[in-house]
């Protein structure tokens, strides 16, 4: 199980990430003006945004006790992610994914850069 301090350790330790309240004050962190990963609640989740629908798919059918998705997030490449049930290594993994999808290009260059 992952906490809202992991969350936001790892989020904090990627380039040009700040976290801001979003949705009814829930912890999000973004790059730039686009957030790409915030803890939600009802039921609490870590959201992501992946690749591409089928990476989504793939996601949601690997493992459902981890993963899902609700009707609001049809048709968007975002996964539900169960805090409970994730750990922290694949949970780091998801949200380095997520920034690496929505952070400007040049920020992640010196990421990949930093960690070739």
């Amino acid at each position: 199980m992952i906490t809202h301090d992991d969350v936001r350790r790892i989020a904090l330790g990627l380039p040009g990430v700040e976290e801001r309240p979003s949705y009814g004050g829930r912890p999000s962190w973004r790059s730039g003006n686009r957030m790409f990963t915030w803890i939600r609640d009802d039921p609490e989740a870590l959201v992501v945004w992946v690749a591409s629908e089928d990476d989504k798919e793939a996601l949601l059918a690997a493992d459902a006790d981890v993963f899902f998705t609700t009707s609001h997030y049809d048709g968007h490449p975002i996964v539900l992610v169960r805090l409970e049930h994730v750990d922290l290594d694949e949970a780091s993994e998801l949200i380095i994914d997520s920034w690496r999808v929505r952070a400007p290009s040049r920020l992640v260059k010196v990421w990949d850069a930093a960690h070739d």
